[in-house]
């Protein structure tokens, strides 16, 4: 009798390791509470603004203040993110975003999708900023091409209050194509969409959640109608079992999320204004905009199995808006009451700060008219500033003429004296200029393929001194110098590095005899360019129709 019972002790062990049972940790008709904040697109803002606004110190007390709210009412708060922690500000982007992941450690993030930009850097530096941060770095969709094994976790398991909570990592694989490329030999980016099938099936056989949430770097598009971009959320959602997912954390195409109806985002959406998440099948779909602008919340409750979102809102984090006050001056006042600096995180925060205030102060030009980067700009059409940064990079090159991917500049450059930290904004990647020489055959064949980039991408290219006429079959037209190309003649044009080496898509050009890397710093390269031509003349850079569009 003994011998049986151990035999039948052995077998029923045996099938609930290969079938194992839900122990469930909650209790049928208790209602659960829990909430989710998110943050995305923090691209180095880890201090507030000259204007006092955002900034980790005031996020903090913002944190902390819901944390004490959500736990004194029984229930639990994940801090989540979106990614793209790095590249903007040049005091963060000086010291490897160590600030801003010391700050997210401080402020208790329970994970984060990795964003494209945090491949702005080697992997040696991603693995220093997961040793600051001290919490998962999620992507269950990229590998290294050698071993063919993941290279970070798909995924972390979170309990709270007995619920399993499991948060799955996407990254999106439009990294392989707007990535550095010279970071990104050894490493694979597979579709997200096929990957999360993979790790949510997995989920449910070995982890047995509660709830699943995704952090993604995916984007937002209305009815995943994604463009030239790679899928996102909408269609990661769509193409998963209605209600897969709970919600998306998501980032990457950098909105207030809020929609204004189905399938329709709110484009005029306000701080302070209420906000609806996008719902597609069955999953919630959140964002919160940039730079630590706002702080998402999702309020849920969890009951007999089932997570329901009970109230939702983008909170901003000393947001400020223009008011005339009575001498009919324009001032900023805040938009909702102003939330103080935490004191430690100010205490932590500010040596970093200033350090990098000493290495970027220096005043290196002056501009009377606003030079223009802005991304809803400059990646639409040729700008000022997009044609001075070209026009630089050529002459240091000793160029023909300039081509300058839009995705490399990164914000404009206003009115007054140009300081330092102003270029690093506009060039924060840390690309090096370069130039190949090519026939004017050759050119016409290179610009058919450049010149027909997408606008609304940072493909979309920037010229200097040259003119031409683009049409879908390629270029036509084409003068350089004011002067028709000769296709006998050899020309030298200057480009990034990123682009020369086949970045955005462009044709890689950097294994050809003639490619030259200088060496110089591409912010560096405008900087001298700036001093040299001080004050600079934005007129002079200001498009005159050379390259004119028939599609």
């Amino acid at each position: 009798m003994k011998r049986f019972n151990l035999l039948t002790l052995a077998i029923t062990s045996a099938i609930c390791l290969l079938n194992p049972v839900h122990a469930k940790g909650w209790e049928d008709d208790k209602t659960y509470q829990f909430t989710i904040l998110h943050t995305n697109d923090n691209h180095g803002r880890f201090w507030h603004n000259k204007n006092g606004e955002y900034g980790m110190p005031a996020r903090l007390t913002l944190i902390e203040k819901i944390r004490a709210e959500v736990e004194a009412n029984g229930g639990s708060v994940l801090l989540l993110s979106g990614g793209d922690i790095n590249t903007g500000v040049p005091e963060s982007d000086l010291q490897d975003a160590e600030p801003d992941f010391i700050g997210m450690k401080k402020m208790a993030y329970d994970a984060m999708a990795l964003g494209n930009h945090e491949f702005d850097n080697p992997l040696e530096v991603i693995r220093k900023q997961q040793k600051w941060g001290g919490f998962p770095f999620l992507s269950a969709n990229i590998y290294d091409k050698t071993t063919e094994k993941r290279l970070f976790d798909p995924y972390v398991m979170i309990e709270k209050q007995g619920l399993k909570i499991a948060i799955l990592g996407l990254t999106t694989d439009d990294t392989t194509r707007i990535g550095n490329p010279e970071y990104l030999g050894n490493i694979e980016f597979r579709s997200p969409l096929e990957e999360a099938k993979k790790v949510i099936a997995e989920l449910k056989e070995k982890q047995l959640p509660d709830m699943i949430f995704a952090v993604t770097h995916m984007g937002h598009y209305d009815d995943a109608k994604s463009g030239h971009n790679a899928p996102g959320d909408v269609a990661l959602v769509r193409n998963l079992p209605a209600n897969a997912l709970t919600a998306v954390i998501g980032g990457h195409s950098q909105e207030a999320l809020c929609m204004e109806s189905e399938n329709q985002r709110d484009e005029d959406y306000k701080p302070g204004e209420a906000c609806a998440p996008d719902k597609q099948n069955g999953s919630w779909i959140m964002q919160a905009q940039e730079w630590g602008k706002y702080v998402g919340r999702a309020d849920f409750e969890f009951e007999n199995g089932v997570a329901s979102l009970k109230s939702y809102k983008l909170i901003p984090v000393n947001l400020k808006k223009k008011v005339k006050n009575d001498k009919g001056e324009s001032v900023r006042v805040f938009i909702t009451d102003e939330i103080t600096h935490d004191k430690e995180m100010l205490k932590l925060l500010g040596p970093y700060q200033n350090k990098g205030q000493e290495k970027i102060g220096v005043v290196v030009g002056n501009t009377a008219k606003l030079l223009v980067g802005e991304r809803d700009i400059v990646r639409f059409g040729q700008t000022n500033l997009g044609r001075l940064i070209a026009t630089a990079q050529m002459e240091k090159t000793r160029s023909n003429f300039g081509i300058m991917n839009s995705g490399g500049v990164r914000t404009s450059i206003e009115t007054g004296d140009i300081t330092y930290k102003e270029v690093l904004q506009v060039h924060p990647f840390g690309n090096t200029v370069a130039s190949v020489e090519m026939t004017g055959k050759e050119v016409i064949e290179y610009l058919g393929v450049v010149a027909n980039k997408p606008t609304d991408s940072g493909a979309y290219a920037q010229f200097a001194n040259i003119a031409m006429t683009v049409t879908a079959d390629g270029v036509k037209d084409v003068k350089i110098g004011g002067e028709p190309i000769n296709l006998d003649v050899t020309y030298r044009f200057s480009m990034p590095s990123f682009a020369g080496a086949g970045g955005d898509g462009y044709p890689k050009v950097n294994e050809l005899p003639s490619y030259v890397d200088s060496g110089f710093v591409d912010a560096d390269v405008l900087k001298e360019y700036l001093e040299k031509n001080n004050p600079v003349d934005a007129d002079a850079f200001k498009p005159q129709g050379e390259i004119v569009y028939q599609q």
